[in-house]
């Protein structure tokens, strides 16, 4: 994956020295996959209009919009109130859904895990891989007597405020001892950069344990743990468990919402929405015309690519509130016809 991503950071280097528009982005890497294929698609739609984004983390794609030193940011997290009154006219919108998995490098046939022992593996308590409380949740399954290595994010990730979103829902103690954010006090383990990192590292270390975002996982050949859901079914990570995460969890008029945990047979506990963050009236008037029209054009045309890179696209009612909002958005005070950009 290191290559694919050095490759496409070269060909952006070659576009922008070609000339024609090029608009910048930065933020999140849980859905840098599909945004990579979005961007390439629609040059090939519009040659002249070329995407630069940088993979930093959600993180660092909420401070450099805030900062307006990027024409859009990309997050997992919705920004927090604070964040938002510091950047006064951003709004979020969402893009596709993904699962954040479990994954680990142990010769273990099936993991299942409670939330209970996912709490005590990342609060450090659980530290072999034949501790009794995995015995537990895995009756009948030969665990090896060996050490668990526990890697997490080390910058600033809406993939964490996932996984953590999801413990403090699910775990009164990790809630007490660590909470939920991009960024939290990790009280075991090692940090790894961005979702590549993370994916190398447990990839790379024997009787490692961390999360990813599930085309991380499926590109890596990493194994996936199922999560006991709120129902009381263990479930692996799918697309069909991420849409029926969403379709029990009502969507506020700013889009900013959990679905972490939700109701569902089926439905998988670390799921979530992926936003674009944008100001709602644009200064540029070339970017961000372009900018709205991309938008208009990866919640219609651009899902058909969300599955076949272990994306869930976005529910149609979901679009169809979608579409208002990027309809109520401007260029210097003037809306932009965007039905037509498809």
């Amino acid at each position: 994956m290191k290559k694919i991503f050095a490759a496409l950071a070269l060909s952006w280097c070659g576009l922008a020295a070609a000339g024609g528009l090029l608009v910048n982005g930065a933020g999140a890497t849980f859905p840098f996959p599909l945004y990579s294929k979005w961007f390439s698609d629609y040059n090939k739609k519009l040659p002249d209009i070329k995407f630069n984004y940088q993979s930093i983390g959600s993180g660092g794609g909420i401070k450099q919009i805030t900062e307006r030193t990027v024409d859009f940011g990309a997050s997992d997290a919705p920004m927090t109130d604070e964040e938002l009154a510091l950047a006064p006219g951003i709004v979020h919108i969402p893009t596709v859904m993904g699962a954040v998995v479990v994954t680990y490098n142990a010769p273990v046939e099936g993991l299942k895990l409670t939330p209970e022992t996912l709490a005590g593996l990342f609060l450090g308590k659980i530290t072999k891989w034949n501790d009794q409380a995995l015995a537990k949740d895995n009756p009948g399954v030969k665990l090896p007597d060996g050490p668990v290595s526990v890697i997490h994010r080390s910058d600033g990730s809406g993939t964490t405020n996932i996984f953590t979103d999801y413990l403090s829902k699910v775990s009164p103690e990790w809630k007490a001892a660590v909470g939920a954010g991009k960024s939290v006090k990790w009280p075991a383990g090692l940090g790894a950069k961005g979702n590549e990192g993370v994916s190398g590292l447990v990839k790379g270390t024997p009787g490692a344990v961390g999360y990813v975002e599930l085309a991380y996982a499926n590109q890596n050949k990493l194994a996936r743990a199922a999560l006991r859901n709120k129902d009381g079914q263990f479930v692996l990570p799918s697309l069909e468990g991420t849409s029926e995460a969403a379709a029990g969890v009502p969507m506020p008029p700013d889009f900013r919402v959990s679905i972490t945990n939700a109701d569902g047979k089926t439905a998988y506990p670390m799921a979530s929405f992926t936003y674009i963050l944008v100001y709602k009236d644009q200064s540029d008037k070339e970017k961000g015309e372009a900018v709205l029209k991309f938008l208009w054009w990866a919640v219609h045309d651009g899902q058909a690519a969300a599955p076949a890179l272990d994306y869930a696209p976005l529910p149609k009612a979901v679009v169809a509130e979608v579409e208002k909002k990027l309809e109520s958005l401007t260029v210097q005070g003037k809306p932009v016809p965007l039905a037509s950009s498809r």
